[in-house]
């Protein structure tokens, strides 16, 4: 059986390199001009065949016949200033990849050239999926409109994880990560002179009320063995200090762990906004928007990461998250479809200094943890296509 794990550390320069180079050039969304044009550039180099769209996103593969197995890395950036101070900071202000997507590319990279390398031995087909809008709006849709998950077996993916050490692999059996549904609502009241609250209808009361009362969901109406979080992150209303506001608007996200409590929230989140403003002579416009689903990582590939952990227990170790993510992704998308696994990377140096959380301004990666990643997806490959 190959050691993918001593290959992946042959090549982990030119990871080192793929990854520097994207972290110096963050772009967000499907304007991934650059990025892109850069993975077709290694694509091309190595002889490996492709497709690029309009989204920006890429699929490739490698060998050939009926058993299709997937590997998907995100390749956005975030509207957060890198101040870190490192030679390969991004050059694009405002920009930066604070969430590791410049590593997940190329830790695919690393494998797309090391199965490449293999082709001939494969029993089928790895797919590798090179996806645009994982922070925005699920570019994950995109790419299975585009055929990504046709015929697939299964998808694999992975995220670096700034809380765990260099070496080590989380991974959840079962569910991995939270459905979300952002929201805004309008609340509308009746302007007035600050001196004369009679004569109006104030909606920075009902606000303060109804952020209170939603709570109740949380505390009485949900099992405390159920998640759900309900977040409001930004209120703005009013226009001078002695007035009463004519309105006031509230936009925030509902998180739910699994989708079986999802919709009764939103239900009981819905009647107690209207009937909170109803009660103080205001009403309440809601727009619920269709975030993400949960995701469940699948029993059997499970138990495939545990097999590729005892055959290489010299390489990393394998730790059974003991919880899973109130965050979210997209890769559910991909769970709808096919069976997946999705797996935390740790990225954690305290020796370097690289602890800061994702999303800040200072995250970083420690670049060991390309060699482990590029290692690990490619024996998952190996485990199914090569006999």
């Amino acid at each position: 059986m190959i050691n993918f794990f001593e290959e992946a550390k042959k090549i982990q320069n030119k990871m080192i390199e793929y990854r520097r180079y994207l972290h110096m050039h963050p772009e967000l969304d499907r304007q991934l001009y650059i990025t892109a044009n850069y993975v077709e550039n290694i694509l091309k180099q190595y002889g490996i065949n492709y497709k690029r769209y309009d989204n920006c996103g890429i699929i490739a593969e490698i060998g050939t016949g009926n058993n299709i197995i997937a590997l998907r890395a995100d390749m956005d950036a975030l509207t957060v200033e890198d101040k870190k101070n490192v030679s390969y900071k991004s050059k694009h202000k405002g920009l930066m990849h604070a969430c590791g997507h410049d590593a997940h590319t190329s830790i695919l990279l690393g494998a797309a050239i090391i199965l490449k390398k293999h082709e001939q031995i494969l029993n089928g087909k790895v797919r590798l999926i090179f996806q645009p809008a994982e922070e925005t709006d699920g570019g994950a849709k995109d790419m299975i409109s585009l055929g990504a998950l046709d015929n697939v077996q299964f998808i694999c993916g992975l995220h670096v994880e700034e809380t765990l050490n260099t070496g080590t692999v989380g991974i959840n059996r079962g569910i991995v990560s939270a459905a979300s549904n952002p929201f805004n609502i309008l609340i509308k009241g009746k302007g007035a002179h600050g001196a004369h609250p009679e004569d109006g209808i104030d909606p920075i009361i009902i606000a303060a009320k109804l952020i209170d009362n939603v709570q109740i969901i949380l505390s009485r109406e949900i099992s405390p063995f159920n998640s759900a979080v309900i977040t409001f992150g930004k209120i703005s209303g009013g226009t001078a200090p002695n007035a009463i506001a004519e309105e006031v608007k509230i936009e925030g996200i509902i998180r739910t762990l699994g989708n079986d409590i999802r919709k009764m929230i939103m239900e009981r989140f819905i009647s107690i906004v209207e009937s909170t403003a109803k009660m103080y002579r205001g009403s309440a416009q809601i727009n619920i928007i269709e975030g993400y689903p949960s995701f469940k990582n699948d029993d059997n590939l499970f138990e495939l990461m545990k097999r590729i952990h005892n055959k290489n227990k010299d390489y990393f170790l394998l730790k059974e998250l003991e919880y899973p993510s109130m965050g979210v992704e997209d890769f559910a998308y991909y769970t709808e479809k096919v069976p997946g696994i999705y797996y935390k990377l740790g990225c954690r140096n305290e020796n370097k200094g690289i602890v800061h959380p994702a999303h800040g301004s200072y995250f970083d990666i420690d670049e060991d943890c390309l060699w482990i990643g590029c290692g690990l997806q490619c024996s998952i490959v190996g485990e199914y296509l090569i006999k």
